[in-house]
């Protein structure tokens, strides 16, 4: 269970033969899927952090599909019984986890390890060219109370 209303965490699992190896990511008939927006991949170079940023409209739903990251999520959001909470989550390969980030929560993801991180996203919404439903805060905003650089809540 998550500390942020509206956010659920499902664990993943590699089925292995001996050709292989097939990690299921996202069903239609997982109990918490809307409706399907895009699908696409973002990557980033070891210690990269990508953040911070949310969405009005779109539920995002991350897996990372090779190498690891550290995803936070803050919840901002003013009616949230959960208001000015933090998760932390470490996914990847070793870890593989897919993580529903309703709207108006704001998120970021660090690459850790020594290789790229590629982060898949199936969001709810297409990305609209025109009218990006995408608000950025800079990084080292004060009013959201997490550190990068320390991997801590700052009190």
């Amino acid at each position: 269970m998550s500390a942020i209303d509206g956010v659920l965490v499902k664990p993943l699992k590699f089925m292995c033969d001996d050709r292989g190896r097939l990690l299921e990511i996202f069903r239609r008939d997982d109990p918490f899927f809307q409706q399907f927006g895009q699908v696409y991949v973002t990557t980033a170079y070891p210690g990269v952090v990508k953040a911070w940023h949310y969405h009005r409209l779109q539920t995002d739903h991350f897996a990372v599909i090779s190498g690891m990251a550290r995803i936070i999520l803050y919840d901002n959001r003013n009616k949230s019984p959960t208001k000015g909470n933090i998760e932390e989550y470490f996914v990847g390969v070793y870890n593989p986890l897919l993580i529903r980030i309703p709207p108006l929560v704001i998120h970021g993801f660090e690459a850790l390890g020594k290789t790229e991180t590629l982060l898949l996203n199936c969001p709810s919404e297409p990305y609209n060219h025109e009218k990006p439903d995408e608000y950025r805060i800079p990084l080292g905003d004060p009013r959201i109370p997490y550190s990068w650089i320390k991997g801590e809540k700052v009190v």
